[in-house]
């Protein structure tokens, strides 16, 4: 079936928006990533009546449904062939004890605003944080700078609702029979799963000990397994003080391994950022600066501000206690990949391919010895920045050459060694279509198979974003934008 009889036929079924001009297709066709592809049909549903239709229509003809939040993701998660959801009108905020009612089409920089006002915050925050949705965040596990303490998507949910591929609308955890996933799911499988702080490739069955954990399941799920209309979040109080460091070194390696002694500090954050991206940063820094950590305690404040000068190496540039000031600091963080972009010429890229590895902490020189073997290899340069104290570093390689060759064997090399180390090759971006290709490298065959089943438990039919998580195509370069 084409576009047009695509968008004729489900302009008939449902009262929402239906696009498929072809400025809407190629507005749909990118998101954050470095891939392009092309949708059929785009439907911005105004409630879950709408979404019923649409899984329906979808499942009716086997076409594809790809749900799309704010298309700030980096792997290609958001992109799909046949019909993409845009999730947008879904914006529902309801406050409660401790957790707050979101609608999936919910931007986090909306949902910060409003929980401001009640001194409160949701832990996963996000670089991009003001413009991504939630259920972007849901999709792909998102976590971001104070993840060391608050967490994971994963670790902060307590109810997903959704409507799966059969049009049904159901509520996870409770008041849904899902023997059959909890029973292919074997006792010991956390031992299969790297032992790192956060990771969003494939299914996280490894969080799955009983029917009350299986609303984990969706987190970093990416829209194959239904589609998110609503999630309660845990929140917390705001500190009542906060005391960030600003510590200098003059090599990533020096940091690296003074992370491994702060973190039994209990920070709530520790971010690195390598020198491509200091010296964009508009405060006072050392001329021989090869890398900065941020390290951020809002406890124990004044024991934790003493101590940690007695165990570390690097020199300390920058004591903030002021919120205001803490916020702009954290705002050049925040504005890594922005001033990576800046680092590059008109004649080079930065694809988005192995940009989010996590490693055991302690691992993490291993991790840097890694990319200098690669950048000696194809004469590269990287640029180095994220969170240090997960073991989770975001990588930029800089080419030279739009070579797809290339790029698919400096993936294939680096995420090798990344498993082999004990990591992950995605701790909070997600699979999509860079990495969904090496699930199958990341986890054994006895895992694999258990993902491809719950694949089928919940989408029989496979229409739900497929090829993304369990793929049996190469698309790391098939789909680049250049």
């Amino acid at each position: 079936m084409n576009a047009n009889d695509i968008g004729v036929r489900l302009s008939k079924i449902v009262k929402c928006t239906v696009l498929w001009d072809d400025y809407a297709r190629n507005f749909y066709s990118v998101d954050s990533s470095s891939y392009t592809l092309r949708p059929s049909v785009v439907v911005i549903p105004h409630n879950e009546s709408d979404i019923i239709k649409i899984i329906r229509f979808a499942k009716r003809y086997s076409i594809p449904l790809t749900p799309r939040g704010a298309g700030t993701g980096l792997v290609g998660s958001a992109l799909g062939r046949g019909i993409i959801i845009d999730m947008k009108n879904l914006d529902e905020i309801k406050l409660g004890n401790n957790f707050v009612k979101v609608g999936s089409g919910v931007f986090k920089g909306q949902l910060d605003k409003i929980l401001k006002k009640y001194n409160r915050f949701i832990g996963p925050n996000p670089s991009i944080g003001p413009f991504c949705t939630i259920g972007g965040m849901i999709g792909t596990n998102a976590s971001g700078t104070h993840s060391l303490k608050y967490g994971s998507m994963i670790d902060n949910l307590v109810e997903i609702r959704m409507v799966n591929s059969s049009g049904k609308i159901i509520k996870l955890p409770d008041k849904t029979d899902l023997k059959k996933i909890i029973g292919i799911i074997p006792p010991r499988i956390s031992e299969s799963f790297p032992k790192v702080s956060k990771n969003s490739c494939g299914y996280r069955i490894d969080k799955i000990h009983s029917k009350k954990d299986m609303h984990k399941i969706i987190a970093g799920s990416e829209g194959t397994l239904g589609i998110v209309t609503s999630v309660k979040i845990k929140t917390f109080a705001h500190p009542k003080k906060i005391l960030l460091l600003v510590i200098h070194y003059k090599t990533l390696l020096e940091a690296v391994k003074d992370v491994q002694r702060i973190i039994s500090l209990k920070p709530s954050a520790i971010e690195l950022v390598d020198s491509n991206i200091v010296k964009h940063i508009k405060i006072k820094i050392p001329s021989n600066t090869g890398c900065l950590l941020f390290v951020e305690f809002d406890d124990k404040i004044e024991s934790n501000k003493n101590y940690i000068q007695k165990i570390i190496s690097g020199k300390i540039i920058r004591t903030e206690s002021n919120t205001n000031k803490i916020k702009e600091l954290w705002s050049f963080r925040n504005s890594a990949l922005a001033f990576s972009l800046k680092s590059i010429t008109k004649n080079e890229t930065m694809p988005t391919l192995i940009e989010d590895a996590v490693v055991p902490v302690k691992r993490l020189p291993l991790l840097l010895k890694i990319l200098d073997i690669i950048t000696k290899k194809y004469d590269l340069k990287m640029i180095i920045y994220g969170h240090a104290g997960n073991g989770n570093l975001h990588i930029r390689p800089i080419l030279k050459r739009k070579d797809k060759h290339l790029i698919k064997n400096i993936a294939s090399e680096f995420f090798s060694s990344i498993v082999e180390i004990g990591g992950s090759i995605t701790g909070e971006h997600g699979d999509g279509l860079a990495r969904s290709e090496f699930v199958k490298l990341q986890y054994n065959n006895e895992v694999y198979s258990i993902f491809k089943k719950i694949k089928k438990q919940f989408d029989p039919q496979n229409i739900l974003n497929p090829g993304k998580i369990i793929s049996n195509q190469s698309t790391v370069t098939k789909n680049l934008k250049f």
